[in-house]
């Protein structure tokens, strides 16, 4: 099972219940899960909510797990908010994920494509917010090709509170824009969110230039095919060319007709182990990436 390669990992993206979409387990399940397995915790991600609370009572409930508490920049959240980013850090959240179901580039080519055999669970609300009328215009970092003042004003509370700043489902243009600037405001912890999902697509050769800018590139179990952009030869070939030290390895599970996250985990290291990498270079990325973008 090489369970080994799990003990002291961290999966910082993880879509457990209660949320608006349902779930294949809620925080408590998940917390569990994790326990047996000697994880050391796990990132609820909401879409729609700041989850800092929810993980602060499964710490009540688990002590020997840590779960982490994100804030995701969508409108619900007020989009791109500081004040929201600001009361997020005093909860406890550690992720910050810029726009994903409202971004502007996302919106995009979710409205202009039809390649999902199902679409996910948040694809589906704003299908039906648009049917009733009631979606707004995307979200974008940028405004005349820069940085607008509420995404500055947005890394400066990231930085002065030491979280991860994750890229969410902005375009390339924008990516590259915010890990540019993130670099020359020293940020440490700048995650370029599932990079080979459809809506991202960043090559290979992108995602190592973002790598020399100082981001790490996050791997998701969950965008693992064709549909979602890559199949699982090409993830082996990206992540021998971004280098291992450069990624780490997340599930971005829990929907409902999707394996247990920890499941999806652990098949993870099990294909990566049979397809020409180390056990040291699959622990950096579950166990050593993770540790430093969380407790670093």
């Amino acid at each position: 099972m090489n369970i080994d390669l799990l003990e002291g990992a961290y999966d910082l993206h993880v879509h457990t219940g209660p949320d608006v979409s349902e779930r294949k387990l809620d925080d408590l399940e998940m917390a569990e899960r994790v326990q047996k397995i000697g994880m050391k915790g796990f990132g609820i991600k909401s879409h729609y909510f700041c989850t800092a609370e929810r993980a602060r009572l499964v710490k009540k409930l688990y002590p020997e797990v840590d779960p982490i508490g994100a804030i995701c920049l969508n409108y619900p959240s007020g989009g791109i908010n500081p004040i929201a980013v600001e009361m997020a850090a005093r909860d406890g959240a550690k992720i910050v994920w810029m726009p994903t179901f409202d971004a502007t580039n996302e919106l995009e080519y979710t409205f202009s494509q039809s390649s999902y055999d199902e679409l996910p669970p948040w694809a589906k609300v704003q299908h039906e917010l648009k049917e009733q009328g009631k979606t707004q215009a995307g979200i974008s970092i940028l405004e005349d090709g820069e940085l607008t003042k509420k995404t500055l004003e947005v890394l400066e509370i990231i930085k002065q509170n030491d979280l991860i700043l994750a890229t969410g489902h902005l375009g390339k243009q924008e990516i590259y824009a915010l890990v540019t600037a993130a670099n020359d405001m020293q940020l440490k912890k700048v995650v370029v969110t599932h990079p080979t999902f459809s809506s991202v697509n960043l090559s290979k050769e992108e995602q190592k230039e973002l790598t020399e800018l100082g981001a790490f590139m996050e791997q998701c179990f969950g965008v693992i095919t064709p549909v979602y952009g890559i199949d699982w030869p090409g993830l082996y070939e990206a992540i021998k060319y971004v280098g291992p030290e450069h990624c780490f390895l997340s599930s971005d599970l829990g929907q409902t007709n999707n394996p247990y996250p920890d499941e999806g985990m652990l098949t993870f290291v099990n294909n990566l182990l049979a397809n020409g990498f180390s056990r040291e270079e699959i622990k950096t990325m579950t166990i050593s990436n993770t540790n430093f973008l969380v407790e670093g």
